[in-house]
């Protein structure tokens, strides 16, 4: 299999993993009571994972689709570590303006709501767990402009923390729950499980499916930006609205290690392409998975020492291809690569850094296969040289006529002049060519063996 084609299949295995992560889940079957119900409706968004700019939108446009269905609530199904302070910004600021009832739901079992998650819950109409939850830990960590983190001095920090703390409560007293645990929350980064939150006033109820949830909150009055509304959720019709593919994109993008999987696939297509010019394959993929990482890297906000080292590491790597260093330049490369992707997000809160299995991994993958091209690179060059005229360096042929000392030998198929340089050689003799220079060989007397 060609070089070419090697990378073609690398490059497209790569590419088809991605747009796996992209391609919508199949939704799973409403519950049969929920179903029935012809009357109200009440939407429900799921949000699962990294509070970012892709849940932000999902949220905001599954809000303006319930305004449009005349829901009587949006309930978000939440299980997330936390996220981007300014996405956290604006789902809050969203669903404190909406005209329609917002039920935050910590589900299913085993779910957390933590951190950025905590302020969506205070900022919700009405917030509710499932059993063997739990919520808290929402002190900033180190939370820079744009939501992404930073190394700050004390004094900074302080002035974040107590604005995050007025922040939650206001929310707190907007809706009505516990302020003072709210603080702590983000001053100590305490967490509670459902049962010590239903006490707490954090939460509103416990319920265990959502079903039991809508039942919960049937006729009950709530405040929204338009004025109060009395909800009629208990026979409602539910309906799921999905991540389009949009936000499955833009969620891919805002994983640190989609963006590292895109920087490796950047370094690999360009490598490529330098090492085969005109392959043109290589060259736009890794161009394009380039921009993507770099789109993906702007959004967690990355260190910028890091990518140095990532493009140092790419400059050793096409080095060692152009110079014969013998793995010492692939060896420095390594080290650079393993380097930069360890400080690419060693500022960032643990659920925001790339995966140190994963870094080991490409490491691994890129040393192998460096390991394979110098190897071959110094097979190489210890082999014979198999075309051209440096291939009869070496070769046996016969004397087609007597050397004394010049003559005619056949050699590798051909006729050629040659000229003996130990005596007369007979015709019929044995030869070995010692050099070629021009259409004429140099030939000794081949010694039977």
């Amino acid at each position: 299999m060609s070089p070419r084609v090697r990378c073609g299949v690398l490059l497209s295995l790569l590419a088809a993993a991605l747009l796996l992560q992209i391609l919508p889940r199949s939704a799973a079957p409403l519950p049969a009571a929920a179903a029935a119900g012809t009357g109200s409706v009440v939407d429900v968004v799921q949000l699962d994972g990294i509070i970012g700019p892709a849940t932000a939108r999902y949220v905001l446009r599954g809000l303006r689709q319930a305004t449009q269905d005349g829901a009587q609530a949006l309930v978000i199904e939440m299980d997330t570590p936390g996220g981007l302070l300014t996405s956290m910004e604006d789902i809050a600021k969203a669903l404190l303006a909406s005209p329609v009832p917002s039920i935050v739901y910590v589900y299913p079992s085993g779910a957390r709501d933590a951190s950025a998650g905590v302020f969506i819950t205070y900022a919700a109409t009405i917030a509710a767990m499932a059993p063997t939850t739990h919520i808290g830990a929402a002190h900033p960590v180190a939370m820079g402009p744009g939501g992404g983190t930073t190394q700050l001095d004390p004094t900074e920090m302080t002035k974040i923390t107590n604005d995050a703390v007025s922040e939650i409560r206001s929310f707190a007293a907007r809706r009505g729950r516990n302020a003072a645990w709210a603080e702590q929350a983000v001053r100590r980064s305490v967490s509670i499980t459902e049962t010590q939150a239903l006490q707490l006033h954090v939460i509103d109820l416990v319920a265990p499916t959502p079903a039991a949830l809508l039942a919960a909150v049937d006729g009950r009055e709530v405040q929204t930006a338009s004025g109060t509304r009395r909800l009629a959720t208990r026979d409602a019709r539910i309906v799921e609205i999905p991540m389009d593919l949009t936000e499955r994109f833009l969620l891919l993008l805002g994983d640190p290690n989609v963006g590292f999987i895109l920087m490796t696939m950047a370094i690999y297509g360009i490598i490529f392409e330098l090492s085969n010019p005109g392959s043109v394959f290589p060259g736009v993929i890794g161009g394009l998975a380039l921009i993507l990482a770099l789109a993906s890297f702007a959004v967690v906000q990355v260190n910028v020492a890091g990518l140095l080292l990532i493009g140092f590491a790419l400059v050793l790597f096409i080095a060692d291809l152009k110079v014969p260093s013998h793995g010492v330049l692939t060896a420095g490369g390594i080290v650079a690569f393993v380097l930069g992707a360890l400080l690419l997000t060693e500022r960032q809160a643990p659920f925001l850094r790339i995966s140190l299995v994963l870094i080991l991994t490409m490491a691994a993958l890129t040393a192998a296969f460096f390991a394979f091209a110098v190897g071959a690179g110094v097979r190489a060059q210890g082999r014979k040289v198999q075309t051209g005229r440096e291939r009869l360096v070496g070769a046996v042929g016969v004397a087609r006529t007597d050397l004394a000392p010049a003559g005619t030998v056949f050699v590798e198929g051909e006729l050629w002049s040659a000229e003996s340089e130990d005596g007369v050689i007979p015709a019929g003799r044995r030869v070995r060519v010692l050099r070629v220079r021009g259409l004429h060989l140099d030939v000794r007397r081949e010694e039977a063996s």
